[in-house]
């Protein structure tokens, strides 16, 4: 995990991750000033070292002399790279975002082009200009080049020429003919959002899915379509990661499709930003695309516990109409009137812990990662009738006698609920960082810093449950947050 922090801790911004000969290449943002952009690698593409910055805003009097804005990366057909990038002027007081480009032979060593063509800027018909500005202020950021057939489109955070002014954003494209961009008809035009940031384009099996982040609600989500230029499309689910995960693009490792994007803590858009650990991109049957977890975790699995090897398990309050039992291999944990907790000594700081639940009853039930004896820590509800999952950060409060509790909800989500209230749950714990995924599809995942647990396990609440086929894998431990700066390309 990497925040790019120096005088203050969140200095990350929007990222951009390309893949070259099994190195994995971090470009950011560097908030607040904007004034360069950074430089990360990494084998393993969670673990991150600063490396020669990419570029420097320009110099007085050129297009991008005041800010530098978000990326992307780009193979050319030479062997060689391009980068196109957003730019602010001095001059023009941040009203007139414009897009640019640089090039570079080898991903380290960057050189802007200066041509009469580039740099780009938002234009009519089709766009808002300095003629239609409504907010006084243009959008027209975050370039993502994609290739379709023998022809280059950039897509970019725009604006539409006309609509309701807060629900003008769109996907700006713009065709490259010869050595120039011309302004095209917007790819995605929902009529719902004043922007879509931080655009991009795959396709997978046929359908073309166009991501996007959303500063409503803080949320990124996606549409669908059945050709290029075709009619995208939403789902009655359209939210691709849950709250608190923005500025997220497609990623080509190989035969994987990555995700990428920085996670803001408390889910508000001046707070810490971390890089967490990638996801992965699929689709499933029905054709919706879900995340599931970073190919990459198996390699960093030292030992695997299977369930007869835990710890003893304990109970925690002692409810007295609690009961645990371990049946052949199976736990049971029951507490009919209120709460027990019911938890064993975490082996390892970082690890992946898996297995089956099931539940009965009319209860509440759930994972519990507790930091002390009195139980505080991240309690993670599992609804398995409506299929609604939420991770809270639950405990005592020393520092205020009229208000001695933590009870903050962190993040939620929904997954399929089944007739048989059983699912598979994979968690996974790596410094500060929590994934889980339940069947296979990650629900949640965040960064958070108040507890540390010593114990982990589960909690009842008029309700039993059941654990079988367990397994917990103790993980290398995690490099510490901010790169170290010894370079990794030699």
């Amino acid at each position: 995990m990497y925040t790019g922090s120096g005088f203050t801790d969140w200095e990350i911004g929007d990222v951009e991750v390309h893949v070259h000969d099994g190195l994995y290449h971090l470009f950011h943002l560097i908030i607040p000033n904007h004034d360069y952009i950074a430089h990360a690698v990494s084998e393993d593409g969670i673990s991150w070292s600063r490396v020669k910055n990419a570029l420097f805003v320009g110099d007085p009097g050129e297009w991008d002399d005041d800010m530098l804005w978000t990326m992307d990366v780009v193979d050319c057909e030479d062997g060689s790279f391009e980068m196109f990038y957003t730019g602010l002027q001095l001059e023009d007081r941040g009203v007139n975002q414009k897009v640019g480009r640089a090039v570079s032979k080898d991903l380290m060593t960057w050189k802007k082009t200066h041509t009469t063509e580039l740099p780009i800027e938002s234009l009519g018909p089709y766009y808002e200009s300095l003629e239609n500005n409504p907010r006084t202020w243009l959008s027209f950021r975050d370039p993502f080049l994609y290739k379709h057939g023998n022809k280059d489109y950039l897509l970019i955070c725009g604006r539409a020429s006309a609509g309701p002014v807060y629900r003008r954003g769109c996907v700006a494209t713009y065709e490259r003919r010869e050595n120039e961009f011309l302004p095209v008809k917007p790819l995605v035009f929902p009529l719902a959002y004043d922007d879509i940031e931080c655009p991009c384009l795959i396709e997978l099996q046929g359908r073309f899915f166009l991501i996007g982040s959303i500063r409503e609600d803080i949320k990124v989500r996606y549409w669908y379509a059945d050709s290029f230029d075709g009619e995208y499309q939403s789902f009655h689910q359209d939210v691709l990661m849950p709250q608190g995960n923005y500025a997220a693009r497609v990623v080509k490792d190989g035969t994987h499709n990555l995700v990428y994007g920085f996670y803001f803590l408390d889910r508000q858009v001046n707070s810490k930003r971390v890089l967490p650990p990638p996801k992965e991109l699929a689709v499933n049957e029905d054709g919706k695309l879900y995340l599931k977890s970073f190919y990459k975790w198996q390699e960093k699995i030292i030992k695997t516990y299977t369930q007869a090897a835990f710890p003893k398990v304990e109970r925690m309050y002692n409810n007295p109409t609690s009961k645990f039992d371990d049946i052949n291999g199976k736990w049971w944990m029951t507490s009919r009137s209120g709460y027990e907790l019911f938890t064993f000594e975490r082996i390892s700081e970082a690890y992946i812990w898996e297995g089956t639940i099931t539940m009965e009853g009319m209860g509440k039930c759930g994972l519990l990662l507790a930091e002390g004896d009195d139980g505080s820590g991240y309690y993670i509800s599992l609804d398995f009738k409506s299929g609604y999952v939420q991770i809270r950060a639950w405990g005592f409060n020393p520092n205020d006698p009229q208000n001695n509790f933590v009870f903050k909800n962190l993040q939620t989500n929904q997954f399929i609920a089944n007739s048989n209230y059983a699912l598979d749950f994979k968690l996974i714990r790596y410094g500060h960082y929590i994934e889980l995924s339940i069947d296979n599809i990650v629900k949640l995942t965040l960064i958070d810093y108040k507890y540390s647990e010593s114990r982990i396990g589960f909690y009842s609440a008029s309700s039993i449950i059941t654990l079988s086929n367990s397994r917990y894998s103790i993980l290398e431990d995690p490099i510490m947050e901010y790169g170290t700066q010894e370079s990794k390309i030699d």
